[in-house]
């Protein structure tokens, strides 16, 4: 019975949108456990990545779990430093992202300092999971150039040692379903208005695609910080008749509109897993997204475009707008019913081959 209500601290040091969903779904999806969760608001980044063992000093719960998961923002190695009880505790160590494949923004300063965290963290746990194998790939050919790039007394293997205990298990997806009528002109926009899912160039395909007399609809949603982007001042400046829709939305609204899309477009520059567009192709929405990051491993050739070419990306959507359009893909293997008893048994402390 012991087994049964396994105590499992669930540490999250940045809990953005997509962190928060698969914590959240961890909590009511995964039976048998006792959660302890500790979580760090999902802001002031630098210092999150870099901080949370001394948010957390004096806030761990006395209790001694039984297993750890924590995700690849907590300074993990730092954290077992402080805390010698949790020496002998099995740790696993989720990677939403990893430092070493994200892009930087131009009003950043580039530094090593998170990529070691996450280095150091992954070679203080047990068991490494990620959510796409494009995530593990950057991360294990990342922590080999900086290796490289020691001046001396560089360890031997250490990439080698590291995929030895990766497990690949994405975030589950719920399932959407497709509205009774779809509209094939109504193209979605689901991503955060940043600038690494490069949202200037989707700005220019809609726009050239209605300089060019075709017709569609447009969904604007996803997070958007306070001052509006230069892109979507463009979209409302330039196709205001167009857009249905133009903010974050009530779920059910949300929903609505992913089962009633036609089309739903990716122009990211970074993405390890792409949980809103996996979640618009469930609907039935048919996707656009880059030749690059996790998407190869999501979706055919039919529903790629050479990342960061606005022409091409014009090109496939005018043709599909014209009626030669592919038909929706099967992104089961994505989704929660194929996932969801992975996580399960991992919890369990089960060895697990990857799910993809």
């Amino acid at each position: 019975m012991a087994d049964a209500f396994r105590h499992i601290w669930l540490l999250s040091a940045y809990r953005a949108d997509s962190h928060a969903a698969w914590a959240d779904w961890l909590q009511r999806r995964v039976h048998g456990v006792h959660w302890h969760v500790r979580e760090l608001p999902g802001r002031h980044f630098r210092w999150r990545i870099r901080g949370n063992p001394l948010s957390w000093l004096d806030e761990l719960p006395r209790q001694t779990p039984d297993r750890i998961l924590a995700t690849s923002m907590v300074d993990l190695a730092t954290l077992r430093g402080l805390h010698p009880r949790l020496a002998g505790v099995p740790v696993d160590y989720y990677f939403h992202e990893n430092q070493f494949a994200y892009p930087v923004s131009p009003e950043q300063v580039r530094s090593v300092e998170p990529q070691i965290v996450q280095l150091y963290g992954a070679l203080a746990a047990d068991r490494l999971l990620f959510n796409s194998r494009f995530n593990r790939d950057s991360f294990l050919d990342g922590a080999a150039d900086l290796l490289r790039r020691m001046p001396d007394a560089t360890p031997d293997r250490v990439p080698e040692r590291l995929s030895a205990r990766s497990v690949i298990c994405p975030v589950p997806v719920q399932p959407l379903p497709a509205a009774p009528e779809k509209d094939d002109a109504l193209i979605l926009w689901n991503h955060r208005w940043e600038y690494d899912k490069a949202p200037d160039l989707f700005a220019d395909a809609m726009i050239g695609l209605a300089r060019a007399g075709y017709r569609f609809r447009l969904a604007l949603l996803g997070a958007r910080p306070r001052t509006p982007p230069e892109a979507l001042r463009r979209l409302r400046t330039a196709l205001p008749e167009r857009i249905i829709a133009d903010g974050r939305v009530a779920d059910a609204a949300y929903r609505e509109l992913l089962g009633r899309a036609g089309i739903v477009v990716s122009t990211a520059a970074h993405e390890f897993q792409g949980l809103a567009m996996l979640e618009a192709a469930s609907a039935g929405a048919i996707p656009l997204v880059p030749d690059a990051l996790c998407y190869p491993e999501q979706y055919p050739g039919a529903y790629r475009y050479p990342a960061g070419d606005v022409d091409a990306l014009q090109t496939r959507l005018a043709g599909w707008l014209s009626g030669d359009r592919p038909p929706p893909v099967d992104v089961s293997p994505w989704l929660e019913p194929a996932v969801a008893p992975a996580w399960q048994r991992m919890m369990r402390g089960d060895d697990v081959e990857s799910v993809l």
